[in-house]
């Protein structure tokens, strides 16, 4: 049964595209608010799995999305490329492009789910037939180097898309329940990382704001400073997370964001999950990584929170990026003000 399901993948893929999409200097449109909701996904419905960056090396890792899919009553279509491979990319950057492209166009699809993460969705982002994209929306989801084409498929379509888990990510549990929650269910959904609030040395600048939501990974995003692919981050809440990145390096990368002035007009701040990202060696002390959010977060002033379940953590939340929220960063929630998907 499910072999049947990637051989079904040969019908799917577009042609690769010959040359990708040439965006004018400067080409950077705020995205559509309030911005478009996809259609909610029903047990049955059909999820497209693409590879937009790094290998999935074997069959056996593909048969094991599509089982994490089938038990949320989800049915599987792998992409044409998604098995394909050039150098430590799941195909060319045109192939990549094209099973995006592809399961937009798809009238079969009803979401659209990356495989893993890695990196190289951000050198497919030229080859995506954008018009496809706008035309047909759908639930895209995944997290990790997928940021790129999550904030991307934001700015140039308009479309909330969903920061959370790939389809090699553990579905069961609190992260199956929370992507069920708030793809599946269409429930306003309160994000927290338990049932028990956050508290004390969580809370960076205490208060309530409301806003769009957007971020992912804090090194993807960063690396999109100055591309069309960034959407404009004003009133929007932020939240970032990553993983094994020293400390410093936060520090260098939050400084970035707050020199070219993508901090100063937000509503509200979150940091996530941030696994191995260890203090920095060397002959003195350096600042433990919750000073250094603290530095460049607390100055904006706006209510501000981190430690949450967001991003490379096993217990992930999914994160609707375009969805208006209220962030409460006293309790560590992100309320959504109405359901993400229509």
């Amino acid at each position: 049964m499910l072999r049947r399901r990637f051989l079904q993948s040969a019908g799917l893929g577009a042609a690769a595209l010959a040359t990708p999409v040439v965006l004018a200097s400067g080409d950077r449109q705020p995205p559509v608010r309030p911005a478009v909701r996809p259609p909610r996904l029903r047990p049955g419905d059909t999820v497209g799995l693409v590879a937009p960056a790094g290998i999935v090396y074997t069959r056996a890792d593909l048969d094991e999305a599509v089982g994490h899919l089938d038990g949320l009553g989800l049915r599987a279509l792998p992409g044409r490329h998604v098995l394909a491979r050039d150098g430590y990319f799941a195909g060319t950057d045109a192939q990549r492009a094209a099973d995006v492209t592809a399961m937009f166009a798809d009238d079969r699809v009803d979401a659209v789910m990356a495989m893993r993460g890695g990196w190289g969705a951000a050198r497919a982002l030229p080859f995506v037939d954008w018009d496809a994209v706008r035309s047909n929306p759908k639930v895209l989801c995944g997290f990790s180097d997928n940021t790129s084409l999550l904030l991307a498929t934001y700015a140039r379509a308009g479309l909330v898309t969903f920061h959370g888990p790939n389809a090699s990510s553990d579905l069961d549990g609190f992260s199956g329940e929370s992507f069920r929650r708030v793809v599946m269910d269409a429930d306003a959904a309160t994000l927290r990382t338990s049932t028990t609030p956050l508290s004390g040395p969580a809370t960076i600048t205490s208060g309530r704001a409301t806003g769009p939501l957007v971020g992912g990974n804090l090194s993807v995003l960063v690396s999109l400073v100055g591309t069309a692919w960034l959407p404009d981050l004003a009133g929007h809440v932020l939240f970032v997370e990553d993983i094994g990145e020293g400390i410093y390096r936060i520090d260098r990368m939050l400084t970035q964001l707050g020199q070219a002035g993508l901090l100063a007009d937000l509503a509200g701040f979150v940091f996530g999950a941030c696994p191995r990202c260890d203090p920095d060696s060397g002959p003195v002390d350096g600042f433990t990584l919750d000073e250094v959010v603290r530095q460049h977060v607390g100055p904006l002033g706006v209510p501000a929170f981190q430690g949450a379940a967001i991003g490379h953590t096993s217990r992930k939340l999914t994160v609707p990026l375009g969805a208006e929220a209220e962030i409460d960063a006293d309790a560590g929630t992100l309320r959504l003000l109405a359901p993400a998907v229509a």
